[in-house]
């Protein structure tokens, strides 16, 4: 399974901020839509110029405390941002977020935002390829026909 039917399953809408929003501003919208990264772009065009995560915002709670709330999310957002193409498999994608130990990964299709995925969206496609493999083995050895 590539990335493109995993967006397919799914849905390609992905939450975006603007880099002048405050983290206050950020940690709304994470919970509004109940989505653990936002792709932060400023134009129309959607061009990528961060995420910003939860781990994020935690990691510099801890380091600032409440005062990292009033800060921007340029401030505090990944900028080196890790993407992905839509042909990618599923099997790619869960190994560059494994050695990056990334949780989401904003998909480009050429240089327009096509979606986001996150780990559980990847793992979720592999459970399901893994039990329509166990399910057409198990058909072969029954004898079962479609």
């Amino acid at each position: 399974m590539n990335v493109r039917s995993i967006l397919s399953r799914k849905g390609a809408e992905v939450v975006t901020i603007q880099r002048q929003a405050t983290v206050t501003d950020a940690l709304q919208v994470l919970a509004d839509h109940n989505v653990g990264a936002l792709v932060v772009c400023d134009d129309a065009a959607a061009e990528v110029d961060g995420i910003l995560s939860e781990r994020d915002i935690v990691r510099r709670l801890a380091d600032s405390g409440p005062e990292a709330l009033r800060l921007t999310v340029e401030d505090v957002m990944t900028a080196d941002v890790l993407t992905c193409d839509p042909e990618k498999t599923a099997d790619e994608v869960m190994q560059v977020m494994t050695t990056h130990r990334a949780r989401h990964l904003p998909v480009l299709d050429g240089d327009r935002l096509a979606g986001i995925v996150s780990i559980g969206d990847v793992v979720k496609s592999r459970i399901d390829d893994l039990e329509t493999q166990t399910q057409s083995m198990q058909d072969y050895i029954s004898g079962s026909t479609y």
